[in-house]
């Protein structure tokens, strides 16, 4: 979601400095910030010399510590806590005393990760929804420990992209996808118990309640293993066996069946169609 996010920040008028741990990576998000700024050009949505300005902003490093004179850090990372801890462990020690931190975490809590950084005070949860640029909402997450002020600034670069921002209190998955998540977690307990098959659960969906994506589809755009992952967030954090994460989805997890970034989840995406794989 990186790319998604240094997107959005561009086009609204910020420099952006993407860091990632190979150059392939961030080769891959230049490329990607490149193809979907065309598509807004091709739209409308923006012209092509705000495309080419906004390129223009984005600026890459291999190194996490260049990030240090920045205002605003926003990690996004990989949904793992160990991962997005060492991230700020490592930043810490380079950055202003001013800067603000914040993650993109889906359902990490955001009070665990402040208590983990030197100013709990200054960080947020900042949880944008995928695909960014197309997605209008943005979850603000306080910690027990944030301030009104780290909160208003937040507020401000939300309403700058041209977005609206939800406030949600500090609790497993928020709001988003405290709601989701269980959502899709019953459509597969409903494929695992044979109630339907992939495609008449997720025909149901979108035509019975008018939903864009059936939830197994939405599950595999998401990627399985960051649903799995939320699921057992909800379930260690609220101690509800309603949280409980279906079998199967950890089964299709364990196979490496991770959805459309592996190419097989619920769906097999390696031929032109995609085709059911229950």
């Amino acid at each position: 979601m990186g790319n998604g996010i240094a997107h959005v920040l561009a086009v609204a008028g910020y420099e952006v400095l993407l860091n990632d741990i190979s150059q392939d990576s961030l080769d891959a998000a230049i490329a990607r910030i490149a193809k979907n700024l065309d598509r807004q050009v091709t739209r409308d949505a923006i012209s092509a010399a705000d495309r080419d300005a906004a390129l223009g902003r984005i600026r890459t490093t291999l190194t996490l510590t260049d990030l240090g004179p920045t205002d605003l850090v926003i990690e996004a990372a990989t949904e793992r806590e160990t991962v997005k801890q060492a991230i700020f462990e490592d930043l810490i020690p380079h950055l202003k005393p001013d800067t603000i931190l914040t993650s993109n975490t889906s359902s990490i809590s955001i009070t665990r990760l402040a208590s983990r950084t030197d100013r709990p005070e200054k960080f947020m949860g900042f949880h944008f929804m995928n695909p960014v640029p197309v997605m209008q909402l943005v979850e603000l997450i306080r910690g027990i420990a944030t301030d009104e002020p780290t909160y208003k600034a937040c507020l401000a670069v939300v309403e700058s992209l041209n977005k609206t921002a939800a406030s949600a209190e500090d609790f497993p998955a928020f709001i988003v996808n405290r709601i989701l998540m269980p959502m899709i977690n019953e459509a597969v307990y409903t494929l695992y118990e044979g109630v339907g098959n992939v495609n008449s659960i997720d025909q149901s969906m979108k035509l019975g309640a008018n939903h864009p994506m059936g939830p197994l589809e939405l599950a595999d755009f998401i990627g399985l293993d960051t649903c799995l992952a939320i699921m057992n967030v909800l379930h260690d954090g609220l101690a509800d066996t309603k949280y409980r994460p279906c079998p199967l989805l950890t089964k299709y997890v364990e196979a490496g069946w991770l959805g459309r970034k592996t190419g097989r989840g619920f769906y097999d995406y390696r031929g032109d169609t995609p085709v059911p794989t229950r």
